[in-house]
């Protein structure tokens, strides 16, 4: 999230965006740290996840599969144990995938107005749609943390900014596209799946935030509904 006063943009490469985005969003790079040999409170559902053997005790292996997995996706500590934070991405990716191409199946997003985004906080799903006619996705987005909440209801995107710099967390959100006060959709340089989440933006990979600016404009209507789980 950023306000929305028009600035240059800032001359800063690919690889100079991951570091200050993690740090502005609230997540630490990760750290080198040991294996847990505990077994977590969800041990058993976090192995079959992994496609690990499923008996429930902590293992060398086990914890190596964890770890990997809670560090790609930034989720600290990372250090193999099958807590609730780690089971919560988990559960919330085959909620997602569960899905299918069929992400308006309850009908919650507007089928009457034409070309939409929209954006579902519960299970942190967008997509774009024309009437009941699917255009894009779904794609995973990481919204607003708690306390910084995306706030639902119908509205437009009001003003598009392909280089725009925040002004107030001062890191690049390129593909920018604002809906609601400086709430926007943008590329984002973390995993999608990174917890807490966003300072109230809809974050996107850099590939869907491309994709959402070729098919959207100005006056297009987005739709946010739901609750984000731990918001």
């Amino acid at each position: 999230m950023g306000d929305i006063r028009r600035r240059g943009a800032v001359a800063l490469g690919i690889t100079g965006l991951v570091a200050p985005l993690t740090l502005a969003l609230g997540t630490a790079p990760a750290q080198a740290a040991s294996c847990t040999t505990s077994t977590g409170p969800y041990q058993k559902q976090v192995e079959k996840f992994l496609g690990r053997p499923v008996d429930g005790r902590q293992s060398a292996a086990d914890c190596s599969a964890i770890k990997a997995f809670q560090t790609k996706h930034g989720i600290t500590p990372n250090i193999g144990y099958a807590g609730p934070v780690t089971w919560g991405v988990m559960d919330l990716m085959g909620k997602q995938k569960a899905v299918g191409d069929k992400p308006n199946k309850d009908g919650k997003c507007p089928v009457n107005k034409g070309r939409i985004a929209c954006v579902n906080l519960t299970l942190q799903l967008s997509w774009i749609q024309d009437g009941d006619k699917l255009v894009h996705g779904p794609v995973p987005v990481r919204t607003g943390r708690d306390g910084y909440e995306t706030r639902t209801g119908l509205k437009k995107i009001y003003w598009r900014h392909i280089d725009h710099v925040s002004s107030i967390y001062d890191v690049p959100m390129p593909y920018s596209q604002f809906f609601d006060g400086g709430q926007a959709f943008h590329s984002a340089g973390v995993s999608m799946w990174n917890p807490p989440g966003s300072h109230g933006c809809v974050n996107m990979t850099k590939a869907d935030a491309k994709k959402y600016w070729s098919l959207l404009k100005k006056g297009d209507d987005v739709y946010v509904y739901g609750r984000k789980p731990g918001t």
